[in-house]
C-alpha cells in the first residue's frame, strides 16, 4: 500500500503493490514530530468477510501510513519501516485514543471525572 489512488470524502482508496485497489475509511491524521500519518481502517472486507457486518475485533483493526506528499501535490501513504518511528506513532494514537475516551466519559461540563 504506496500510493493514493483515489479521494472521496473519508474514504480513501489505496492500490497494493500487486495492483488491488483497497478502499479504507481515514480515521484521524496524527502529527508525530512535524511529521502527518494517517489512521486508516479497511471497508472491504479486509479484517472480515466481504459484505459482513463488521465485529468489535474488525472495528479495532487499523493501519497507520506515513503521508507524504509528491511533485504534484498529491497524497503519498507509504509504510513506516522505523521501529522508533512506529513506537511513537503508535504512542500518540493510543494518546489520542484515550483522550477521546476520556471526553466521552466525562459526560459532564465541571471538569471532574464520571463517579466510578
Amino acid at each position: 500500500m504506496v500510493e493514493e489512488s483515489g479521494d472521496d470524502g473519508d474514504v480513501i482508496v489505496l492500490t497494493d503493490e500487486d495492483g488491488k485497489d483497497h478502499e479504507f475509511e481515514l480515521i484521524e491524521i496524527l502529527e508525530v514530530d512535524a511529521r502527518e500519518y494517517a489512521v486508516l481502517a479497511p471497508l472491504d472486507g479486509e479484517g472480515a468477510e466481504a459484505g459482513a457486518e463488521p465485529t468489535d475485533e474488525d472495528e479495532d483493526e487499523a493501519i497507520i501510513l506515513r503521508v507524504e506528499t509528491d511533485e504534484n501535490g498529491d497524497r503519498i501513504f507509504s509504510d513506516i519501516e522505523d521501529d522508533a518511528e512506529w513506537e511513537k506513532v503508535a504512542e500518540a494514537w493510543e494518546s489520542s485514543l484515550d483522550d477521546e475516551d476520556w471526553e466521552e466519559e466525562e459526560g459532564n461540563d465541571d471538569g471532574e471525572p464520571p463517579p466510578g
